[in-house]
């Protein structure tokens, strides 16, 4: 039994996804317009750049009520699928620190540059994590190729140097992209696996990490220093109650889902107005900020979620609108494929010093080329699942 797919989560999750490789290739070009980029840290304002991480998170959120109540279908033990989600949410975590440590290498004082360095994690990520039973390589090598992805992510983390003068070693940082989903991941697919399908108790944890981010935001509560400060992405609040609201609001469709298509969509507008408004009263206190995770961030991005997910339900489940999301299918399919790309990508570009002519990286022109290689990105991900190459966790 194949894991039952709702087409709209799929293509809110591959538009996402192409949006992320879209504006992450944003700081290769210049002229880019304020609108498309990152606020500054201390800026209030919010850009579309500032909106793609939330909602991909809002998605992850989605997927979770799906998921686990499949895995319950097919007979899976509590214990079964506590290991699952302890094994996935790990798995995002450690990729998640690599990659932030890749961004702060120290080429100079390693054995290899820091370009070789993310290449070869981006292979031993693909080693380790790849499909292999839906590979054409035979069943004889996986455990080979398996345990020299393994070892290989042990090799590099023992040539590591980072900072500013090359004397440190890998930290957790930030988390990265990966990391801060794998937490967010980890906490609400564990609180959902016992609330036992209940939207109130979802509701009641989205409340709670609401409640953390206004009491730090207000600084009440004290940040942790100790060794608990590993559960500081949780403590905080903010990023878990984006995947939280994700999950209410797969819990609320299901719940309303055979009445009036009309109804549905008053119900899920007035949610979005809500929390959007949440986010505009909020702003004189601490502004729109994505680096500083504010309430009004928050809150205005969340509300965008509710309203793209009822949106791209009436388009493409209500309406049957799917074929011209076809081509970018393998993002929202093979999103972890897609996600580790340009991890090859980009170091190749710096190790062989390729760079187009001014014109194709400036203004709308740079924007367009930057749209095609996401595109390729996405069309290249479509190949290797073809070929059955898929990472999975």
């Amino acid at each position: 039994m194949k894991l039952p797919r709702i087409a709209s989560i799929d293509v809110l999750r591959a538009i996402t996804m192409f949006l992320m490789l879209w504006v992450n290739d944003f700081p290769t070009l210049t002229n880019v317009p304020k609108w498309l980029r990152h606020a500054n840290n201390n800026e209030d304002y919010l850009g579309f750049s500032d909106i793609i991480f939330p909602l991909f998170l809002f998605i992850v959120g989605l997927s979770i009520p799906l998921a686990i109540e499949y895995r319950i279908k097919i007979g899976k033990s509590v214990i079964s699928n506590l290991k699952h989600i302890t094994i996935r949410a790990a798995s995002l975590i450690i990729i998640g620190i690599y990659m932030v440590n890749y961004e702060t290498g120290h080429s100079k004082s390693m054995l290899i540059s820091i370009s070789y360095w993310c290449i070869l994690m981006a292979l031993a990520v693909f080693l380790i994590w790849i499909n292999w039973s839906k590979s054409p390589i035979p069943l004889k090598w996986h455990n080979y190729l398996k345990g020299f992805g393994f070892l290989l992510l042990l090799f590099l983390a023992i040539i590591y140097k980072g900072g500013t003068d090359g004397t440190e070693w890998m930290t957790t940082q930030w988390w990265g992209i990966l990391g801060l989903i794998g937490w967010a991941y980890f906490i609400n697919a564990l609180v959902y696996l016992f609330a036992n399908r209940s939207l109130k108790l979802m509701v009641i944890l989205f409340i709670i990490f609401s409640s953390l981010q206004l009491l730090h935001a207000f600084e009440i509560l004290p940040k942790s220093n100790s060794i608990l400060s590993i559960f500081n992405t949780i403590y905080g609040g903010t990023i878990p109650a984006f995947t939280t609201a994700g999950i209410i609001a797969t819990l609320l469709y299901k719940k309303i889902a055979n009445k009036n298509e009309f109804i549905i969509f008053g119900i899920f507008s007035l949610i979005s107005i809500f929390f959007i408004t949440y986010g505009f009263a909020t702003r004189p206190y601490w502004g729109i900020s994505k680096l500083q995770g504010t309430p009004a961030w928050s809150g205005i991005t969340i509300g965008i979620g509710f309203f793209l997910f009822y949106l791209f339900h009436y388009i493409v489940d209500v309406k049957g609108k799917v074929n011209w999301a076809k081509i970018i299918e393998p993002a929202g399919t093979a999103t972890l494929t897609c996600y580790l790309i340009p991890y090859f990508y980009y170091p190749i570009r710096v190790i062989t010093g390729f760079r187009l002519p001014d014109f194709y990286n400036s203004g709308s022109m740079g924007l367009f080329i930057s749209l095609i290689y996401a595109l390729l990105v996405v069309l290249f991900t479509g190949f290797l699942a073809r070929k059955g190459f898929k990472l999975k966790l």
